[in-house]
């Protein structure tokens, strides 16, 4: 296999979904980060959207996250999506539907409002609430085999419980199945190791530079 770098930031949720596919298959790989706030040169010729991660394949290049995943997951089998067409495109539809609750979740670091804040906040109770209502069962979303929706999940769960452990916010309260699916997510090795150690401190700053009614909400520590 040629060798692969991904390229993002030490925050970026999406690129962990590809660290995550990386070390559960056991593939060796790199990892450059980037300062969001001032992105290198090199980095834009490389991602014509300018966002992360990108992904780089010997010398051709990959951007967008959901791309990078299928790919990672494509040319490394077995395969980590389900074999029944239907159960599949299912996984993908929900797959997508995760990334905008995480999206939904960075307009709660952001908000300025109390109005807006508790906007985001409620929207992403009941998109929680829809995932609660169709998640299979078993110790991952489709059984006892860990897919790729597992892997683009553990970023979400991640966030949310550091979330909850910061500012005392648990977003998954009335979610008991999705709690369940977070905590053994969140004690995989491959989960575990697809994030920088001083993550959780990272995660906090970012926060608290928000400035936003997030930021107002932090616990001392």
């Amino acid at each position: 296999m040629q060798k692969l770098e991904l390229i993002s930031f030490k925050l970026c949720p999406f690129v962990q979904r590809a660290v995550i596919v990386l070390r559960h298959k056991n593939i060796d790989f790199d990892v450059t980060y980037i300062d969001l706030q001032n992105k290198p040169e090199w980095f834009l010729k490389l991602s014509p959207t300018g966002r992360t991660p990108v992904l780089k394949v010997g010398d051709e290049v990959l951007f967008e996250s959901a791309v990078i995943v299928e790919y990672l997951d494509e040319v490394t089998p077995p395969s980590l999506h389900p074999a029944d067409p239907l159960i599949k495109a299912q996984n993908r539809a929900w797959m997508e539907f995760m990334g905008e609750i995480q999206r939904r979740i960075h307009g709660l670091y952001t908000a300025s409002e109390e109005s807006v804040f508790e906007q985001h906040r409620v929207a992403i109770l009941g998109d929680l609430a829809r995932l609660e209502a169709v998640y299979r069962g078993g110790t991952f979303f489709n059984g006892e085999e860990f897919n790729l929706i597992d892997a683009v999940m553990a970023p979400l769960c991640l966030r949310l419980e550091l979330l909850r452990e910061f500012t005392g916010m648990g977003l998954l309260e009335n979610c008991p199945r999705l709690q369940q699916w977070s905590a053994v997510l969140l004690e995989m090795e491959a989960v575990r190791l697809s994030v920088v150690p001083e993550f959780p401190g990272l995660f906090r700053g970012m926060i608290e530079r928000m400035g936003g009614v997030m930021a107002a909400r932090l616990t001392a520590g």
